[in-house]
């Protein structure tokens, strides 16, 4: 795995809790996600869907990990953070991070809309080189109007905890690939790689982007969706990769 002095590599990936399929014939995928994570070679990978445990799953799948799958995502020598957003019947799942570069702060934050979606942010500080990068890991609702209101309070969090010249990168599943996000998210200075449309969803036929890496203070360099014959059988997301350059100068950490 390689570092490049003054890229930072970002991927986000919604890993669908590391398993596809229904019912009986739902098959177990997270062994092959370790691999596809390793194979990102990202230095920042931001994960929605995660499991933290399943009762249920860990007795139907004869190997489930021992480890909650964000720490057995993460590569060597990776730092992992998982926060919960949603607590089911048999468990519970929510955003995580991976990050070659040391973890300096964490915090989760409620972005639930209403009672029958449970919704959260993930916010990391991160010491990349001599900078201190915010990324925030978010998965917003299925329904137009939750993820208004969702940008909504998103563009207040970070009012409330970023100061405006410090490095910001927001990533994750906002199941939305409409170009008022763009435009929303564009009043507070975030950007995302300029490039042809990368199509995620659905994996095997995907016509939407519904992932997005959007950043502030951070030159979009290149974005990409990796391809692949087995991609498509791991989630019913693609990952999504983008590259940023590093301002030379340092920024406040607010």
């Amino acid at each position: 795995m390689t570092v490049r002095a003054g890229i930072l590599r970002v991927a986000t990936y919604n890993i669908h809790k590391g398993v596809q399929g229904l019912g009986p014939v739902r098959r177990l995928e997270i062994h092959n996600l370790g691999l596809a994570v390793e194979a990102l070679d990202a230095d920042v990978v931001c994960l929605q869907e995660v499991r933290a445990g399943n009762r249920r799953e860990s007795q139907h799948f004869a190997r489930w990990p021992e480890q909650a799958q964000a720490d057995f995502l993460a590569p060597l020598g990776y730092e992992s953070v998982y926060r919960t957003n949603a607590v089911t019947r048999h468990g519970e799942h929510g955003n995580a991070l991976l990050s070659r570069w040391p973890v300096l702060s964490q915090q989760h934050e409620d972005m639930s809309d209403h009672r029958f979606e449970q919704r959260g942010m993930l916010h990391v500080q991160l010491q990349v080189q001599e900078l201190c990068v915010h990324v925030m890991v978010i998965h917003l609702g299925l329904i137009r109007g939750s993820r208004e209101r969702q940008v909504a309070q998103l563009k207040a969090l970070i009012a409330r905890d970023v100061a405006p010249q410090a490095p910001l990168l927001l990533a994750g599943d906002f199941n939305d690939p409409g170009a008022w996000l763009h435009d929303a998210l564009g009043e507070i200075g975030l950007q995302c790689a300029v490039g042809p449309r990368q199509a995620t969803f659905p994996s095997r036929l995907p016509l939407l982007q519904l992932d997005h890496i959007f950043a502030r203070g951070l030159q979009p360099l290149s974005i990409v969706v990796p391809r692949g014959r087995t991609w498509w059988r791991m989630s019913d997301h693609l990952p999504l990769i983008a590259e940023f350059v590093l301002p030379t100068i340092g920024n406040g950490d607010g």
